[in-house]
């Protein structure tokens, strides 16, 4: 007689397949909770431009200043080279987008060479991927939102924004 031993299934209970997207309400209660916390880089840059740009995390991450500066001024449109795909795509930003991303640079006084979002650790030049979930992550626990059953959000006419 065989004796059969009962196994749980791994993703019993757990979200899986597509995730749903964060809701408009969501995606103005992270940026209020960002405003108030007076986190510059995170609403400037981290936040806003993907938004704008609609740009995959890692074109996002690899920005430099010179990428949407022309002198001390943020442009209107930019033109990225997107990684994955080899083509450019151009966006617009927006003023608010604009106003805080100048914010940034001036806070953390960036020179059109250096990476949008350098990062803190010194092995790496700018932020990484990895990094960047994190922080998004970050701010959608502290909306209250599960962020385990958050991938990719689509906000109303702007298409997919990897948050």
């Amino acid at each position: 007689m065989e004796a059969t031993q009962h196994r749980e299934p791994w993703n019993k209970g757990k979200l899986v397949g597509q995730k749903p997207p964060l809701k408009p309400k969501d995606i103005w209660a992270i940026r209020r909770h960002l405003q108030n916390e007076h986190h510059v880089r995170d609403l400037a840059a981290l936040f806003n431009l993907p938004i704008d740009s609609k740009l995959r995390c890692c074109d996002l991450v690899n920005l430099r200043v010179r990428d949407i500066t022309h002198g001390d001024q943020i442009r209107p449109r930019a033109m990225v080279v997107q990684r994955k795909t080899q083509r450019p795509v151009q966006f617009e930003l927006t003023e608010p987008t604009r106003s805080a991303v100048s914010a940034w640079i001036e806070k953390t006084h960036l020179k059109p060479e250096d990476y949008l979002f350098p990062s803190r650790i010194g092995s790496s030049p700018h932020v990484s991927t990895r990094q960047y979930a994190r922080i998004v992550h970050h701010w959608v626990g502290a909306i209250g939102f599960d962020s385990t059953s958050m991938a990719r959000t689509r906000c109303p006419d702007q298409g997919d924004v990897d948050l």
